[in-house]
Parts: C-alpha cells; structure tokens; sequence
C-alpha cells in the first residue's frame, strides 16, 4: 500500500559501495517524470548521474558554497548524521552511488513546487524499489559557478533553468533507520 511506502521512506546518508541498476533508475525517472506540474506545463527536468565518482565531485561542489549560517537548529540524526551535524563530511550527497539534479524554469513562479513534486515521486519510487534516498538541497549553490554552469551546458540544461535539489540514491549501509514519532499539533482540520 501507498501508505506504508510514505511510512517507511527515510532520509539516508550511509550508503553501500553498490550502483543501482539502470532499470530502476529507469523506473525512479520515470515516476519523476509523472509528476503533477503547474498547469500541466512539464517545465523541470531531471539528469541523473549514474556514476559513482561523478556524483563525489558534484557533491564536493554541493558543499562548497554551502551558509551554515540560516541553519534552524544544529542536530538531525544520530543514525543518520548529515552535513548539519559533522562539517567535516566532504560529499554533499553522502557517497551515494546515484544521484539526481532537478532543474525548473527559473523565471517560473512555481518552479520549486514542480521540483519537490518529481523529488517526492522519486524517493517514494524508489523506497518501493528498496533502493535508499536522500533528498538534498543546494542546488542552485552547486550549480552557481563556472564548473557547475559548465556542467550544464554538458548536460543540455538550458540557460535559464536553476537546480531546485538532489535526490541521492543507493543501498543504505547498515540498519534503516526507525521512525520517528510525530510531534502533535501538526494537523489541523477545519469543518
């Protein structure tokens, strides 16, 4: 059931030394790629990177120019710690073996919920996949600079376009990690 699929996804920042297979890579784009989109416009886009050392240098270029100074808080997890809890960590998407850059139209108003429309398609994809995800974000930051303009001209990115975030994709190593509780008060409903 769908349910249990949103229940069990986990935001994962250990991964294996295991590439995922082309076909569910195949199979986690194409739930992107059917994603709702503002007026059905279908203006992002998504490159995924299927190559282990590739998605390093992209994640070294996803810290890079990361402000810690708009940080709420200091602590994510202790299973799973991030880049928020260890500044020494290096690979912005945590040494996953696949990684994903969606781009939306930037002059669009609702580029960012298009975005985070085809990331949540994804991660819930691929948790039914048993594939491991993470989703990060920096990606204008990453994308800010003349290595990362480059690598969009590479990719076929058009100029306009700005990276609204990641997806880190691969096999957690190690134990998934449990649920949190919700904190209450986060629903409300109105009659």
């Amino acid at each position: 059931m769908l349910m249990d699929i949103i229940k069990s996804r986990h935001s994962i920042r250990k991964y294996r030394d295991e590439q995922i297979s082309v076909e569910d890579l195949n199979t986690i784009l194409e739930a992107g790629n059917f994603a709702p989109s503002a007026g059905g416009g279908q203006r992002s886009m998504m490159v995924a990177i299927h190559d282990r050392e590739k998605t390093k240098r992209l994640g070294i270029m996803n810290l890079a120019r990361f402000n810690r100074s708009g940080l709420i808080g200091s602590y994510v997890s202790k299973e799973q710690p991030s880049v928020i809890d260890d500044p020494g960590m290096k690979d912005g998407f945590y040494g996953a073996a696949t990684v994903v850059c969606v781009f939306s139209q930037g002059n669009f108003l609702f580029k960012c919920a298009d975005a985070f429309c085809i990331i949540e398609n994804m991660v819930l994809q691929a948790t039914e996949l048993g594939i491991a995800s993470c989703i990060v974000s920096r990606g204008e930051e990453t994308f800010a600079g003349e290595e990362g303009r480059a690598l969009m001209r590479e990719w076929g990115v058009p100029e306009n376009y700005i990276c609204q975030g990641f997806v880190a994709l691969g096999y957690v190593d190690g134990e998934q990690p449990s649920t949190k509780p919700r904190k209450p008060g986060r629903v409300v409903i109105v009659e």
